[in-house]
């Protein structure tokens, strides 16, 4: 994992770690266009008041986080979801003397603009959707963010990127009271032909781009027409079909890290957490379970 904030955390906040209590940190994950992340975790007041040119959307993890914002101090306990809009003054510290440890993630408001479900037909102009209260409890919200944020010392894929900004878009269109653009007549032909190629492509990268030209829609419609009628979205789809080749290769006895390649994982680390998210075992206790000699 980097340590440190990065060059493109510089514009985000203005902090006083290294003034602070031995083991204040933030850790920067790997960057995707127009998204950033960061894990923070200190004791104290750090960071003076400043503004992002993102959203920002965090997850407190431990401790009590406190802000002000909007003339009014906040609070967000564990579990709570913080969504901070752009340009909008804030600070920053751990309420309590136990610290304080959560993640964020910066989004470009260029994403959510160019996002189709915000293209309602009724409103005059596009808007950034403006949500009141920045420490709120949204579990669909919470879900994606807890997976965007999981694993700091990987980056994102591109398909998952168009499933996350998807959900972001609909969470924050619904608690800014903002009209969300109907989903219409599920796209049954292009869902499947999206699915067969995934299928068929689940041991190499697959890029939205591909998706776009076999089905004819943007990355963003196919992901909630994929998720309409298969219950999932397109990475997670890739994922699973790339975990059952692996299960397959585990029990004939294939090294875990050749099984890792072949299948498409960037190596057996990143097997072995999709594959224990997947089926509850790490790939070398479902090997022995299964009698495998890998």
């Amino acid at each position: 994992m980097g340590q440190g904030i990065s060059r493109g955390l510089g514009r985000l906040c203005e902090s006083r770690l290294d003034e602070g209590t031995a083991g204040d940190a933030i850790i920067s994950a790997p960057a995707f266009p127009g998204i950033e992340r960061i894990e923070a975790h200190f004791f104290g007041d750090v960071f003076e008041p400043h503004r992002h040119d993102t959203y920002a959307l965090g997850l407190t993890l431990q401790g009590v986080q406190t802000f002000h914002y909007r003339g009014e101090k906040r609070y967000s306990m564990p579990g709570n979801i913080i969504v901070l809009h752009p340009d909008e003054v804030h600070d920053g510290g751990a309420a309590t003397d136990v610290g304080l440890r959560y993640r964020m993630l910066y989004l470009e408001p260029s994403l959510l603009l160019r996002h189709p479900v915000l293209r309602h037909p009724g409103a005059s102009q596009l808007a950034l959707p403006f949500v009141a209260d920045p420490v709120m409890l949204d579990e669909p919200l919470r879900k994606i963010l807890l997976e965007a944020l999981v694993s700091m010392d990987e980056g994102l894929d591109e398909l998952f990127v168009d499933g996350l900004v998807t959900e972001i878009a609909l969470g924050l269109a619904r608690h800014a009271g903002q009209p969300i653009k109907a989903l219409g007549k599920p796209a049954w032909r292009q869902a499947q032909a999206a699915r067969d190629y995934l299928e068929a492509n689940a041991d190499r990268q697959v890029r939205s781009s591909e998706l776009e030209q076999i089905t004819g829609l943007d990355r963003y419609a196919l992901s909630r027409h994929f998720r309409a009628l298969f219950a999932t979205s397109p990475h997670r789809f890739l994922t699973m079909r790339r975990l059952q080749r692996a299960r397959a290769l585990i029990e004939v006895g294939q090294p875990l890290a050749e099984i890792a390649a072949t299948v498409g994982f960037t190596d057996q680390s990143h097997l072995n957490r999709h594959f224990k998210k997947a089926f509850g075992l790490t790939p070398g206790r479902w090997a022995a379970l299964a009698g495998s000699t890998a």
